[in-house]
């Protein structure tokens, strides 16, 4: 039984650590606070861990739930909203609903399975542009903080691609501790769910929620779902999908934005190397859970320890951590020849930054992509 324990462990510590940099990113972008950034990260931890370990326990499968990290980085590489961080926590109520719509409705759910995938994809791709050049511009702007960080990252790739992004946030710590400190990071810092009060604007709805739904249900949702069926388990998606859309929505009010199923972390539960017994891989689902409900006692910190650290390093190593998700998203965008065209514009138009009507460029790419797919269809 140590086998799956071990591997639940091993994926809570690498969803937290490889990640919650990308999701404190995305909440300082929508102009959150650091109380409300903490706020948010703490109740993303509460949810995960939550509903991973009933999800677990009451089927008796390796569930694992986790945040939205296409979600995170489409926040990060958005400008702030005109409303601010209230404005961003009614798109985030908005795109809880839309899950919960896709679990409640099927119809819904088919169309927006039958969106492109290479333009889904370009979308996503798009919008990762910007965070991965961050670790270009930091190691020109601040060498001596981001140089290590990105070196430790390359060796580890090299020796062990799952510790390469937890390694960087470690040596990330590390330089900013050994350097002029870091006012105000010291000491333990009590999680706090701090209210935040949504506001509802129409930029951020098409700009903000749209696109937040449908990266998470292409980029993680769907791809979670393959990742179990890959390995044998079929659970009722529509309990999924409505547990994890009101659990999102109760949390929005709290600053947190989508959870759902996990991908990476679902295939450590999920897989042979939890346990030859695929009866028993349910374990490494619910510790997995119960290291993020661990995770939360100590998100207060890591959200402090982020505000105080300059934010280009930050970004720095969100960028190191996407840097895979950006090549599988252009890997898919491309694949095909006929829909490169539209594929290719959907990607340019979504990281240009372009925005009309107070609505994002995710969006306007998007409606890019699918205008010029529509238009070179094939005529039979």
């Amino acid at each position: 039984m140590l086998q799956p324990v071990t591997l639940g462990l091993l994926a809570s510590f690498v969803g937290f650590s490889s990640s919650f940099a990308v999701v404190l990113a995305g909440f300082a972008a929508m102009g959150a606070t650091p109380a409300q950034a903490a706020s948010g990260l703490v109740v993303l931890c509460l949810l995960m861990g939550g509903l991973g370990l009933a999800f677990s326990v009451w089927w008796r499968l390796p569930i694992s739930i986790a945040w939205s990290t296409p979600g995170a980085a489409l926040l990060a590489g958005s400008a702030m909203p005109e409303g601010g961080f209230p404005a961003a926590v009614g798109a985030f109520l908005v795109a809880s609903a839309l899950v919960v719509m896709a679990g409640l409705w099927r119809p819904f759910a088919q169309a927006v399975e039958r969106i492109p995938a290479p333009l889904a994809a370009a979308m996503l791709a798009g919008v990762l542009l910007d965070l991965c050049l961050a670790p270009v511009r930091a190691v020109g702007e601040i060498p001596w903080l981001a140089l290590p960080v990105v070196l430790a990252w390359a060796v580890m790739l090299r020796l062990n691609r799952l510790w390469a992004v937890p390694v960087a946030v470690l040596v990330a710590v590390a330089v900013l501790l050994l350097g002029p400190g870091l006012p105000g990071a010291s000491g333990f810092t009590p999680p706090v769910l701090e209210f935040v009060a949504p506001r509802l604007e129409w930029g951020t709805l098409a700009g903000i929620a749209l696109p937040l739904f449908l990266v998470t249900m292409a980029s993680q949702n769907l791809p979670g779902l393959a990742v179990l069926h890959a390995n044998g388990y079929r659970p009722a998606v529509r309990p999924i999908f409505v547990a994890t859309g009101l659990g999102s929505f109760a949390g929005g009010f709290a600053g947190g934005q989508l959870v759902n199923l996990a991908a990476i972390t679902a295939a450590l539960c999920a897989g042979p190397e939890s346990h030859p017994d695929a009866r028993r891989r349910w374990v490494a689902g619910a510790v997995a859970s119960g290291g993020y409900l661990g995770f939360a006692v100590l998100s207060g910190m890591a959200a402090v320890i982020v505000a105080a650290a300059p934010p280009l390093l930050i970004q720095a190593v969100a960028g190191l951590a996407l840097l895979g998700s950006l090549a599988g998203a252009l890997a898919t965008a491309l694949a095909r020849e006929s829909a490169r065209v539209p594929a290719i514009t959907t990607f340019v138009v979504s990281a240009s930054g372009l925005t009309v009507g107070g609505v994002g460029a995710a969006f306007w790419g998007l409606v890019a992509g699918g205008a010029l797919w529509w238009l070179l269809r094939p005529r039979d």
